[in-house]
């Protein structure tokens, strides 16, 4: 088995697509964001707003999982879940979180870290009216992260769930949104022999600060 593992100890790879300095940032870390998405979704990259999402239980244990991005603006970076799920039930213990993307393409990531707030139900209600019927039938029939005993009974519900809801599918009361309100927002360009850009914005009082960061 030994001899089937990578070689990850002598693989080495240089970035050299571009660089970052803090003069060349628009002066609103959101604004900012917003550029480097778009760029992404132009460089081909099939979903660029998947994030890695972090949360810890009241105990500290952490955990960490893709979720995709749902809206961003002023107030924060929004997704959208099952409240009684585990990324749930942790925001609902210890509302801090924080979300990493990768766009290995463009060489580049951005970190985000602050607190987090519930959507209200009037907001999530309305994203959920827009996604499509099959989609808004698998957030009822699936109790998400608890053991099952095998697919069928997600399928077998999903049908069952589709005749009892001939019209319009209500939003399930134990499903909605998050947005993660940000203190921090870290900007990364990989570049040649680790001396990668890092610039961060901080927010202080009345707006952000920006400085540069040790890789």
């Amino acid at each position: 088995m030994v001899g089937l593992q990578p070689d990850f100890e002598s693989r080495r790879v240089e970035y050299t697509h571009a660089s970052l300095d803090a003069a060349d940032l628009d002066p609103d870390p959101v604004r900012q964001f917003l550029t480097w998405l778009a760029e992404a979704g132009e460089a081909g990259i099939r979903e660029p707003n998947a994030m890695t999402l972090a949360t810890a239980a009241a105990t500290g244990e952490p955990s960490a999982r893709i979720v995709l991005l749902r809206g961003v603006d002023a107030d924060g970076f929004t997704w959208y879940t099952n409240r009684e799920s585990r990324k749930g039930r942790d925001v609902s213990e210890n509302p801090r979180a924080a979300l990493v993307f990768h766009w290995d393409a463009l060489e580049r990531q951005v970190r985000v870290g602050g607190s987090v707030d519930r959507v209200p139900d009037e907001v999530s209600a309305r994203y959920f009216a827009g996604r499509p019927r099959k989609s808004q039938l698998a957030a009822w029939a699936s109790p998400q992260g608890q053991p099952i005993a095998g697919r069928e009974v997600l399928e077998e519900a999903h049908r069952r769930l589709d005749d009892a809801f001939p019209g319009d599918v209500p939003l399930p009361p134990f499903w909605g949104g998050y947005c993660l309100r940000p203190v921090i927002l870290e900007f990364w360009q990989g570049r040649r022999s680790r001396l990668h850009d890092r610039i961060a914005y901080v927010r202080v009082t009345g707006g952000w600060k920006i400085e540069r960061l040790a890789p």
